[in-house]
């Protein structure tokens, strides 16, 4: 599986996805492939604001993401994500990848 080989272990976990363009998704990883295209199902986005609390836009399904979008993919602790005060979260929203 060459560069795949560390979503092996997140595989049914709960993932966050930050994309070139500046989005957050989060999502249960249910597969990936050679290219990291990754199947996410129960996912969201979360869209930072610096003015208003962090928004959770529900995704519904199962979602795609492309590989050649993904900038980062990291674990989240279910029980520490739980605790977080997203509405009283400012941020920033992310700026796209500059290539």
């Amino acid at each position: 599986m060459g560069t795949n080989v560390g979503l092996a272990p997140m595989v049914d976990s709960t993932i966050s996805v930050i994309t070139n363009d500046g989005r957050v998704i989060v999502g249960i990883l249910r597969g990936y492939d050679q290219a990291t295209n990754l199947i996410l199902d129960e996912c969201h986005e979360r869209v930072y604001s610096s003015k208003t609390g962090v928004e959770q836009v529900v995704l519904g399904g199962l979602h795609i993401v492309r590989g050649d979008n993904i900038a980062v993919v990291g674990e989240v602790d279910d029980e520490i994500d739980q605790g977080l005060n997203l509405s009283a979260t400012r941020a920033a929203p992310l700026s796209p990848v500059q290539h």
